[in-house]
């Protein structure tokens, strides 16, 4: 092994292993999804980077380098659409050294000033063999990315998938926690309703709707307000 090869060895390891120990410190999602920014722009010393997540079968951008408020949380993609998306789809990495932009599978937005770059590097981030998120790299001159470049990427993929992928399940649960509880909320509200103004499960249902309209509030908060009602007057007829 070469002097040349050993350093890079070196570099490689003391990489993956400062990457494993950050992603270890369960950190929040968005954080998770800027350290993985940090790394792949550091590694290839690109002039852009982009990580799309796969939420509800679309890949949503999550993290940029450049700064795109009006696009992050925004944009989003079809599985199978654009290089990012052929990119989900086969779970294989693509690498285009110059006119990027002319590729057949390339999805053009406006929206995007990357979208002009010359090169372009699409890597998927894998959990278990499956897809759950994408790193883009680009340049805005031709760049060949070496073999190093994209298996260095490609581990940070692998390195992270499962990190998405339990942040993603817990996001998940978490809204269908929410939604349990908003439910058992209005099933108390139409109770109270039912028997404050002897009207059916129906009626009352449609007479919180109305306040929602009305009021334009969320039904969840016109439920709260009910029930908070309820607990007040037995509070007061209890003193």
């Amino acid at each position: 092994m070469s002097a040349n090869q050993s350093l890079h060895t070196d570099i490689d390891i003391d990489f993956l292993h400062d990457i494993s120990s950050r992603m270890a410190a369960a950190d929040p999602l968005h954080e998770v999804l800027a350290q993985i920014v940090e790394f792949a722009s550091a590694l290839v010393k690109c002039d852009s980077c982009f990580v799309y997540v796969i939420e509800e079968e679309e890949l949503v951008l999550r993290a940029s380098k450049n700064p795109h408020a009006e696009v992050l949380d925004r944009l989003k993609l079809k599985i199978g659409q654009g290089i990012t998306g052929w990119v989900a789809e086969h779970r294989e990495p693509v690498a285009v050294s110059n006119n990027a932009y002319q590729d057949v599978r390339f999805k053009l937005f406006n929206e995007l000033p990357e979208d002009r770059y010359e090169a372009f590097l699409s890597v998927p981030i894998l959990s278990r063999g499956r897809a759950v998120g994408v790193i883009n790299v680009q340049h805005r001159q031709p760049h060949t990315y070496t073999r190093r470049q994209i298996r260095m990427i490609s581990t940070i993929g692998f390195l992270v998938g499962a990190e998405i992928e339990v942040a993603r399940l817990e996001s998940a649960n978490s809204q269908l926690i929410q939604q349990l509880e908003t439910r058992k909320l209005l099933e108390r509200a139409k109770g109270i309703l039912q028997r404050d103004l002897k009207i059916d499960e129906e009626q009352a249902y449609l007479a919180l709707q109305r306040q929602s309209r009305q009021k334009r509030r969320s039904l969840k908060e016109i439920a709260e307000a009910v029930v908070l009602g309820e607990e007040i007057r037995r509070g007061s007829q209890a003193n």
